[in-house]
C-alpha cells in the first residue's frame, strides 16, 4: 500500500518538475528577450562615442589656446561644442533606452538631441556666413562690426536651437496621440516637418553663399594673375582646389543630412524603423566629419595639437598661418 502511494506520488511529482522547468525556461527566455539590444542602437552609440572624443579635443584646444580667439575659431568652437553635445546625447539615449525606461527621460533625451544637432547645422551656416563676409568685406573684416555679427550669430544659433529642443519637453509630443507621431517618436509629424523645412532653408542658403564664395575666389585669383601680366598654371590649380574644397564641404553636408530630412517629410510612423535608422545614422556621421574638415585641417589647430600632445614645439616643422578667408 505504501509502495503504491509512493509510486503514485512519484508519478504526480514528475510532471510538476517538468512544468516548473518549462516555466523557468520561459522566464529566462523572456528575460533575455527584454535585454536584446538593437544593432542600430549600438552603431549610433559607437558613432556618438567617436563624435564626442573628436570634438572634445577641438573644444579643449580652442579653450586653452589664447591665440585662437578670432571669429573663425570661435565659430569652429561653437560647431565642436554642438557636435560634442550631440555625441553625448547619442550615448545617453542608448543608456537610458536600455537601463532607465521612462517617457520623461525619453522626452528630455530627444529634446537634447534636437537642440544639439540644430546647433550643429546652424553653426555650419554661421561659419559659411563668416567665410563669405571675410571675402566680401576683406578690408573691414576685423572691425568691431564683425565682432557684433559674431555675437549675434552665436545668440541666434543657440537660442533657436534651445527653443526647438524644449518644444517636445513642453508638450509638443505624441505621447497622448500616437496617430500624430512621426518617424522619430515622440516627436510629432508637425514638429519634424518644422525641423526638415528649417534644414532645407539652411541648406539652400549655404549653397547660395558657397556659390558666391566660389565666384569671389575665382575673381580674386584672376585679378592676381592679371597683375602678374599672365595666367600661370598655379592660378588654375589654386582656383580648382578652392572649388573642390567647397564642393567637398557642401557635398558632405548634403549627403549626410538630406536623406534623413527627406524621409522625415515622406515617412510615416507606421513604416519599419529600419528606414529611420538607415537615414539617421549617416546624419550623425556629419558631426564626425566636421572636426576633420573645419578643425584638424587648420594649421593653427594642428600646431596647438602638437604642443598639447607632445609638450613641445619643433621649429623645423613649418606651419602656415591661415586667414579666415581660406577655404
Amino acid at each position: 500500500m505504501n509502495e503504491s502511494l509512493n509510486d503514485s506520488d512519484s508519478s504526480f511529482s514528475q510532471p510538476w518538475i517538468q512544468s516548473s522547468d518549462v516555466n523557468a525556461t520561459l522566464e529566462l527566455s523572456a528575460f533575455f528577450s527584454v535585454f536584446i539590444i538593437n544593432p542600430w542602437d549600438i552603431m549610433l552609440c559607437i558613432s556618438g562615442t567617436i563624435i564626442a572624443c573628436e570634438n572634445a579635443i577641438v573644444v579643449a584646444i580652442i579653450f586653452y589656446t589664447p591665440s585662437l580667439r578670432t571669429p573663425m575659431f570661435v565659430l569652429i568652437g561653437s560647431l565642436a561644442t554642438a557636435d560634442l553635445l550631440a555625441g553625448f546625447g547619442l550615448i545617453l539615449n542608448f543608456v537610458f533606452q536600455y537601463v532607465i525606461q521612462s517617457e520623461t527621460i525619453n522626452l528630455i533625451t530627444v529634446g537634447f538631441l534636437v537642440a544639439s544637432f540644430t546647433a550643429s547645422v546652424s553653426s555650419l551656416l554661421a561659419i559659411t556666413v563668416d567665410r563669405y563676409l571675410s571675402l566680401y568685406n576683406a578690408l573691414t573684416y576685423s572691425s568691431e562690426k564683425t565682432i557684433l555679427w559674431l555675437h549675434l550669430m552665436l545668440v541666434v544659433t543657440w537660442g533657436v536651437s534651445i527653443c526647438l529642443g524644449l518644444l517636445p519637453v513642453l508638450g509638443w509630443n505624441c505621447l497622448e496621440d500616437i496617430s500624430s507621431c512621426s518617424i522619430v517618436r515622440p516627436l510629432t509629424r508637425s514638429n519634424v516637418m518644422l525641423l526638415s523645412t528649417s534644414f532645407f532653408f539652411i541648406f539652400i542658403l549655404m549653397l547660395h553663399l558657397y556659390i558666391k564664395i566660389c565666384k569671389i575666389v575665382c575673381r580674386h585669383a584672376h585679378q592676381i594673375a592679371l597683375q602678374q601680366h599672365f595666367l600661370t598654371a598655379s592660378h588654375y590649380v589654386a582656383t580648382k582646389k578652392g572649388v573642390s574644397t567647397l564642393a567637398i564641404i557642401l557635398g558632405t553636408f548634403g549627403a549626410s543630412w538630406l536623406p534623413f530630412a527627406i524621409y522625415c517629410v515622406v515617412g510615416d510612423h507606421e513604416y519599419p524603423s529600419v528606414y529611420t535608422y538607415a537615414t539617421l545614422l549617416p546624419a550623425t556621421y556629419n558631426s564626425m566629419i566636421n572636426p576633420i574638415i573645419y578643425a584638424y585641417r587648420n594649421q593653427e589647430i594642428q600646431r596647438s595639437m602638437w604642443v598639447l600632445f607632445c609638450g613641445c614645439f619643433h621649429s623645423k616643422v613649418s606651419f602656415r598661418s591661415r586667414s579666415p578667408s581660406d577655404v
